[in-house]
């Protein structure tokens, strides 16, 4: 008996979680795709259910999740998710998670601590994901948690380029809140036309979250534009003080820069308050009305993402989006 020859078939499919459905169609659109329609509802009790409308067997399954307040209601979801596609025999599943939840929790500080980004990863694998597809992780490393590809994207060109066209003119100092950026704004001071750069020297105690102290500038910011720069915005505290500590030091103006805006209370009184001159942002995370104010700037990354996925869709190169630095 011969066997019977086919043409494989190729079929992209997108499917979303209820935390950023916006970012979700604004991806779908740059895509030319639609939403694949689902079912999902919460339990009077918690528990989440999730059905999809239209067959997904052998399909190239992308989905879509920005892990925001509730965080661990979104992880769930996105898991319950993953593994109604894997049951439906699904072909590739990526996770596409524009912020990786627990990724400050990349260590062990003390003893008897969790490493809880290497937890989400074990859970996308065993759920079923395939590739995980991320944007600007807090430490590189958390790459190697997960047991298959990960698509490492970076939001910096996108807000280099709104930097440039903005301030292009200036006399501009790229400036880390710690020293622990510094590698960050080096890559940052590269990409803005070898700006020199500053650091601020913080520290920190371990056992009180969201507080630092910043003690002193590390670098020449006199009379500068300083662009500060950061993965991610949660309460606000630090970077706010690393914008006092650099205006005190004689800077002229500072515009803060930062991938993630996490934006918990009473950060978006803080920045809003704050004697930055502009504050950018990318939609990474939803940001409700409430939280915008007069100088925060929302950069779009739906098409860098949408690109990332037409590459892996087509088995292509998602490193050359970046020149080879990805």
């Amino acid at each position: 008996m011969s066997p019977k020859s086919g043409t494989p078939k190729k079929n992209l499919m997108l499917f979303s979680g209820r935390a950023h459905r916006e970012l979700a169609e604004e991806v779908a659109q740059n895509l030319n795709v639609t939403i694949t329609p689902q079912t999902a509802h919460t339990f009077a009790n918690g528990e989440l259910f999730v059905r999809f409308e239209e067959s997904v067997r052998g399909t190239d399954a992308f989905v879509i999740q920005s892990h925001t307040t509730p965080i661990n209601e979104w992880v769930m979801e996105q898991l319950i998710m993953v593994d109604a596609l894997k049951r439906a025999s699904a072909k590739r599943i990526t996770v596409v998670m524009p912020f990786y939840p627990y990724a400050r929790q990349d260590k062990k500080h003390k003893g008897r601590e969790p490493i809880s980004a290497r937890l989400i990863a074990d859970l996308f694998k065993t759920a079923g994901a395939d590739r995980i597809m991320t944007v600007d992780l807090h430490t590189a490393q958390i790459q190697g948690f997960f047991d298959g590809p990960v698509d490492h994207l970076f939001a910096q060109s996108l807000l280099a380029e709104h930097i440039k066209k903005t301030y292009g003119d200036a006399d501009i100092a790229v400036v880390s809140p710690d020293s622990g950026r510094v590698r960050l704004a080096e890559k940052w001071a590269q990409q803005l036309g070898d700006r020199p750069i500053a650091f601020i020297h913080k520290t920190r105690d371990p056992d009180k979250p969201n507080q630092a102290v910043a003690n002193r500038v590390v670098g020449n910011v006199q009379g500068k534009l300083c662009i500060l720069v950061d993965d991610m915005i949660d309460t606000g505290g630090t970077i706010v003080k690393a914008t006092d500590a650099l205006l005190n030091e004689g800077a002229a103006d500072v515009v803060i820069a930062t991938t993630h805006g996490i934006l918990s209370d009473p950060a978006t009184e803080r920045l809003s308050n704050c004697k930055a001159r502009e504050v950018i942002v990318t939609n990474s995370l939803p940001i409700p009305e409430e939280k915008i104010f007069p100088g925060m700037t929302v950069l779009s990354i739906a098409p860098m993402l949408a690109e990332a996925i037409q590459q892996v869709f087509e088995d292509g190169s998602v490193t050359s989006l970046f020149d080879g630095h990805a």
